[in-house]
């Protein structure tokens, strides 16, 4: 693909944000996505700003500072989103996550500069499942630029419901209404991990506590400060898969004892939603394969069962 063919049928804006009800956030401060573009059946074009400066993507302590792959991951979500409605999914739908794989092989591509990041997200929508004539589940695949440069691939399925349809089914799975995190309070959990054991700075972006380190694996529970804006922009009656993959590679770099260590692959998969009321476990092994990248897999136990798994290769920069 040609940097025209990305670019068309006009130049990409990066002037001013969507419409926050389109990327499913309640504060324009955490929409990343700035332009929408059809240029096809099932094929669209998107634009994100990437900040320079921002309390929870731009919290490490490695140096010099890149663009976080998790922010990319979440501007290539909400255009994902945006995109669904603009090919004509319903305002009230819900899209769960069920499976995700990020590819950033280069962490160069991603060096931060003096001006924000210009991401280029050029997607290709697929319905997988449609019932009763509605969608309810579909895939879209993301070619990633910064500027001209290609710096990597997102690809996402998700299952698709009506918010009636989701709060009954959260009803009928619980046999009780969930709580939600607003509800929830806002204090560090007991043994909360020291912020520079997983790279950040700030006592909020901190999402594991109670850590144990084994010679071949690492545990922790996944405790998320619910104040955190950043996180949890709205109320969530789950801990969101965004969540669980902040764990995952917050949990990585104990794993490594390396907080400079860069995901150039995450990927994850969901099976059941993480419950608010039940404590969760992450469970972390790794595996070196000799040429300097470490894999990472990480499952999320919750009562005794597997309820979503994350891999994460980890590479030096």
């Amino acid at each position: 693909m040609t940097t025209g063919d990305l670019i068309s049928p006009r130049e990409l804006s990066f002037g001013r944000t969507v419409e926050r009800r389109l990327v499913h956030r309640a504060s324009v401060a955490e929409v990343f996505v700035t332009d929408l573009v059809p240029a096809g059946e099932s094929r669209f074009l998107a634009a994100a700003q990437l900040p320079l400066s921002h309390g929870y993507y731009s919290d490490h302590l490695a140096r010099p500072a890149h663009f976080d792959p998790l922010l990319i991951l979440e501007a290539g979500r909400q255009a994902g989103i945006a995109g669904a409605h603009l090919l004509g999914l319903p305002p009230d739908t819900t899209m769960m996550v069920n499976t995700f794989s990020l590819d950033l092989p280069d962490p160069a591509a991603l060096r931060t500069g003096r001006r924000p990041g210009e991401l280029r997200i050029d997607n290709h929508f697929e319905t997988l499942r449609v019932r009763a004539g509605r969608v309810r589940k579909g895939a879209v695949r993301q070619d990633l630029y910064i500027g001209d440069v290609p710096v990597g691939t997102h690809t996402m399925e998700v299952q698709i419901v009506t918010h009636a349809e989701h709060e009954a089914l959260r009803t009928v799975l619980r046999g009780t209404p969930a709580p939600l995190t607003g509800d929830l309070e806002d204090v560090p959990a007991s043994g909360q991990a020291e912020p520079y054991t997983v790279g950040r700075v700030s006592p909020m972006n901190v999402v594991l506590s109670q850590v144990e380190r084994g010679p071949s694996a690492v545990s922790a529970r996944v405790t998320p400060r619910y104040g955190n804006r950043a996180i949890f922009d709205h109320d969530y009656d789950h801990l969101p898969a965004m969540t669980l993959t902040e764990a995952a590679r917050q949990l990585a770099l104990v794993a490594l004892g390396d907080v400079a260590a860069w995901p150039a692959t995450v990927s994850g998969s969901f099976g059941r939603f993480a419950e608010l009321d039940q404590p969760v476990l992450a469970a972390a092994t790794r595996t070196d394969a000799g040429d300097g990248t470490v894999t990472v897999n990480v499952a999320f136990i919750q009562e005794a069962i597997t309820i979503a798994e994350s891999t994460m290769v980890m590479v030096p920069r």
